[in-house]
């Protein structure tokens, strides 16, 4: 079948009902896998990922969005001690 007829095809009732089962069995099993997965290996992650910043081209974007969050909690501090 063409990738198109495939797009096109309108799902019954049913078949909408057995992907969003088969969707949120999906979901529960990733949940259950980050639940069970140690800090250590998470931080790991964490590291690499931060470690590869700069040959992906992340450098600007991440500061921008650091600048945004520390003018988040300057202004929530404002808040709390006004």
């Amino acid at each position: 079948m063409p990738a198109e007829k495939i797009l096109k095809k309108i799902l019954t009732r049913e078949e909408a009902s057995a992907f969003r089962e088969r969707w949120e069995m999906v979901n529960a099993a990733e949940q259950a896998e980050l639940r069970a997965t140690p800090l250590a290996y998470k931080l790991r992650q964490l590291a690499a990922l931060m470690t590869s910043v700069p040959s992906l081209g992340w450098t600007e974007a991440l500061a921008a969005e650091e600048a945004e969050v520390r003018a988040r909690w300057n202004r929530l501090r404002a808040a709390l001690h006004a």
